[in-house]
């Protein structure tokens, strides 16, 4: 590596520690201050902030590898999470959580289930959701950020005591990324957090639009069409997916047929269902809902969540597609020649092409750019986490009455713990693939149930929402155990069989035993008293089947309206979800050259933005707080 682009690595790293431990002198006041900013930093900073925690290294390598294979359809794959998630958080869900006024997600649920038993039941599960959440996301980025700079920096960081090798060079480099960002994150809790991400996104933007116009600059449009096909570029799918790669080139389309990807509609079908039910189930308790919930105001919350979309798909993607095109034109024919190609070749195209195929400078920005989206999306995992810990679970139920510092230092502690744990379960991960597949599939799999009921259905209670969230996690935890163990089972065995089925398809028997938790929890324990019922649902305003509430309501107060705008707010999620993906086509397709299907997306971005500002905007700006 060229002393240039370690300079521009060091300078960003020092001024990013700098800045963080600058902003830090501001979170001392208290709990609210360390992990909500005190409520009073301003949306679009927020906004920027949340953008850049999900502009992560582990996850763009992840998409990399999915563009590269499969085309312009691999952002179809980002339903698994689901990413349109954010278009429901934006429409309705973020002006929910925010009327709350309250510090953690689990907080929040005291304010639907109330402060008995039953609610202290359900607040805890959520919490330790929580905290199993953020370990899990903390192993996700130990393994990505790991791989990354292995790959990238020329020093062999391997660490052997008596001949035993102890750390990899992987593990050597995340562990030192990893001790960078959490001691400026612990210092500064939310300020630091937030100054830190604005900053880390602004170096994010400017290595995108470099790597994208040094690849639109270096390879021509005849390049890139000798090696990409019409079906490449191509949205539309049947039943099945066909690879499409030809010539020297087709070991990728007996890659693709490996995936477990080739009933690509059922794939995306089950993609659909889980998405539409963990939207609507809300933000995980995680750093995504802490920006709700530090906003000034509920406009303010529903602006930033709107925002946050607004800015990060074109210049993530505009890195992206830059970085695809140049690994298709020089590393395409290696792989495609390798006799062992395979998943794990996809996930180091990224580090491979910036190591290789980047001049001097751009990649130190380019390094420096990831290196940012790493430490901001960790980051912010690793200030939502101990919110939990400490706010929900040692203040609430161990010691309820003690100075601010002292709990601010019981923070600091709740996240070097989270943060050691997280890396110990980062030891034992395969792939990025597998965490990533765990997390979005599995883990989340025992959330949705619950959190869907949570909104619709005044009957569902806090004993309801405890056991189906914990037969959920059970459930979640046992396939992750299956997952580990399936080269131990006997080929041909049911453990076999079912540790080897991909990680979606488990989907829905995680959900139907979660719900089977949530109705036999519900039904076999009084409903929540009807005084909770009435203060959520007068201040959150959810619709669904709230009529027992609504009627108690209404007799108090004859003005009491319901809220009937269920259909207006699925239409604005359908007409948002189609903004969000042509945000994300509209780089791929103008770096590929193919300017007619170019003109179309930015004609359909232009629309839907259109539709939302009439549908959406001018709603939540005559919104009274």
């Amino acid at each position: 590596m060229d002393i240039i682009d370690v300079s521009i690595i060091i300078l960003y790293i020092v001024f990013t520690l700098g800045v963080g431990i600058w902003a830090s002198k501001r979170a001392s006041k208290g709990l609210d201050s360390y992990f909500l900013g005190g409520k009073s930093i301003k949306w679009y900073y927020l906004g920027l902030s949340n953008g850049s925690g999900m502009f992560d290294v582990s996850g763009t390598a992840w998409m990399v590898g999915l563009l590269f294979l499969y085309g312009a359809k691999s952002f179809m794959f980002m339903w698994m999470w689901p990413v349109w998630n954010q278009i429901f958080i934006m429409v309705f869900l973020a002006i929910w959580i925010r009327r709350s006024n309250i510090m953690t997600g689990s907080e929040w649920i005291l304010t639907r289930f109330g402060d008995d038993k039953a609610g202290r039941a359900s607040h805890l599960i959520v919490a330790i959701f929580a905290v199993i959440a953020s370990i899990g996301f903390i192993a996700y980025f130990f393994e990505g950020v790991g791989k990354f700079m292995t790959i990238i920096l020329p020093w062999d960081a391997t660490f052997m005591l008596n001949d035993v090798l102890l750390l990899t060079s992987s593990q050597s480099y995340a562990l030192l990324i990893i001790f960078l960002t959490t001691i400026y994150t612990i210092k500064g809790g939310m300020f630091s957090v937030v100054a830190t991400e604005v900053l880390q996104y602004g170096i994010m933007v400017i290595s995108g639009i470099l790597i994208a116009i040094y690849a639109f600059v270096t390879v021509s449009e005849v390049e890139i069409n000798t090696i990409i096909s019409t079906e490449w570029s191509n949205i539309f799918f049947g039943t099945t997916l066909e690879g499409s790669w030809t010539g020297q080139f087709t070991a990728f389309n007996e890659l693709i047929d490996t995936q477990g990807y080739k009933m690509f509609g059922a794939f995306i079908g089950m993609c659909l269902f889980k998405g539409f039910f963990a939207s609507i189930a809300g933000p995980t308790p995680s750093y995504d809902m802490q920006r709700i919930l530090s906003t000034r105001s509920v406009k303010e919350a529903a602006y930033m969540s709107g925002f946050t979309n607004l800015v990060l798909f074109i210049p993530r993607y505009l890195l992206i597609s830059g970085i695809v095109i140049l690994a298709l034109i020089y590393l395409g024919p290696e792989m495609a020649a390798s006799s062992t190609l395979n998943l794990g070749d996809l996930e180091i195209i990224l580090p491979n092409v910036i190591n290789n195929h980047v001049p001097v400078g751009i990649k130190g920005l380019l390094l420096a750019g990831l290196l940012a989206a790493f430490m901001s999306t960790f980051s912010a995992f690793v200030n939502s986490g101990p919110a939990y810990i400490v706010n929900d679970i040692y203040k609430k139920y161990f010691k309820p009455e003690a100075e601010p510092k002292h709990y601010i230092k019981a923070s600091h502690l709740a996240s070097i713990i989270l943060v050691i744990l997280g890396v110990i379960m980062g030891f034992f991960a395969n792939s990025i693939n597998a965490i990533t597949l765990w997390i979005t599939s599995a883990l989340y799999g025992g959330y949705v149930a619950s959190n869907f009921l949570k909104w619709i259905w005044w009957r569902f209670n806090g004993w309801g929402y405890f056991w189906g969230m914990t037969s959920g996690l059970v459930v979640a935890t046992l396939q992750f155990l299956l997952d580990q163990s399936k080269d131990g089972f006997e080929q041909g065995s049911f453990l076999y069989d079912l540790s080897h089925l991909s990680v979606i398809y488990v989907f829905p028997i995680i959900f139907t035993v979660s719900l089977l938790g949530s109705f036999l929890g519900t039904f076999l324990t009084p409903a929540t008293s009807m005084k909770t019922l009435k203060e959520f649902y007068f201040n959150v305003r959810p619709w669904g089947f709230w009529s027992p509430v609504y009627n108690e309501l209404k007799i108090e107060d004859n003005k009491m309206t319901k809220n009937n705008n269920f259909w207006a707010d699925m239409g604005n999620c359908f007409i948002g979800i189609i903004w969000q993906s042509s945000m994300i086509l509209l780089p791929i397709y103008f770096m590929i050259r193919d300017y007619p299907k170019t003109g179309v997306t930015l004609l359909v971005f232009i629309i839907t933005t259109i539709i939302l500002k009439f549908t959406w905007l001018d709603k939540v700006t005559k919104i009274k707080d």
